[in-house]
């Protein structure tokens, strides 16, 4: 069987409830093979980051190198990029082995607070990785510091995902979980910008959230689906992972990555 694979590049929690490990367990609900590529390994939990030790960029190129060249990836995922020169090697590493199907989450805090990257890690996508993303999934705060304007409401979420077309993206899914009453994300598939309605669910605060789904857009695209699709059939996946979410540790819920995939458009959550 040729299952399809893709790669996740992006930081490790040891709780498994964000970063690579929760990427690693969304592809799996997908049925794609989950590969990885380390950039910082984090020492956190439930209830928050407590340290962390960032990885050498050349070690990150050797990471990613090992995986295209044996297994390849039909996508590939960033998630925590904690400094410029990683960002760069993914540039690199991006050209050098033809990769389309780029999927960039922009990640700058932990789901507690924590900041996660160096001063000049935005620049540094914003120069280099944009151009070569088929999708950048920022949420508002991100948004907000990628484009340099407030991003608060839908209009702004709106003019930010304009912006980041006219600064590379190919297409931009601004994130609207934050919003004040119901969340409504914003897709700019290139052509036009539209409007996703989405669901306050209600419960603690969950982690993971935006790795996860990043990595089920990622997965889809490897699955050979379209943007569109991959983006629709990621938004309800991570709904009921959200719905499902369990209280492991003391902090933060856990999202239920094992909830069932919608692979054909029936919405199948069993």
């Amino acid at each position: 069987m040729n299952r399809p694979r893709a790669l996740s590049i992006a930081g490790s929690d040891p709780s498994g409830g964000a970063g690579i490990q929760a990427d690693l367990v969304t592809m799996a609900a997908f049925r794609v093979f989950g590969c990885s590529a380390v950039t910082s390994i984090t020492v956190q939990n439930s209830l928050g980051v407590r340290r962390r030790f960032d990885l050498p960029a050349e070690l990150v190129t050797d990471q990613i190198d090992a995986v295209m060249e044996d297994l390849g990836a039909g996508a590939v995922k960033t998630g925590m990029l904690p400094g410029s020169g990683i960002v760069a090697a993914i540039a690199d590493a991006v050209d050098r082995h033809g990769i389309v199907n780029l999927v960039v989450d922009p990640v700058l805090r932990s789901s507690s607070g924590t900041l996660l990257v160096a001063d000049d890690v935005l620049p540094a996508i914003r120069e280099l990785l944009l151009q070569r993303s088929a999708l950048v999934t920022p949420n508002l705060a991100e948004a907000a510091a990628l484009t340099g304007r407030d991003v608060g409401t839908v209009e702004e979420m709106e003019e930010a995902a304009r912006t980041l077309r006219d600064l590379g993206a190919r297409c931009v899914l601004v994130k609207g979980g934050h919003l004040d009453g119901p969340p409504v994300d914003v897709f700019h598939d290139g052509d036009r910008v539209r409007r996703l309605a989405g669901e306050r669910i209600p419960g603690d605060a969950r982690r993971g959230t935006g790795c996860s789904l990043s990595a089920a857009i990622a997965a889809g695209l490897a699955l050979g689906w379209t943007l569109a699709t991959s983006v629709e059939r990621a938004r309800r996946y991570l709904r009921e992972a959200i719905r499902s979410s369990v209280p492991l540790g003391g902090g933060s819920e856990f999202l239920d990555y094992f909830v069932g995939v919608d692979r054909d458009g029936e919405g199948d959550q069993s």
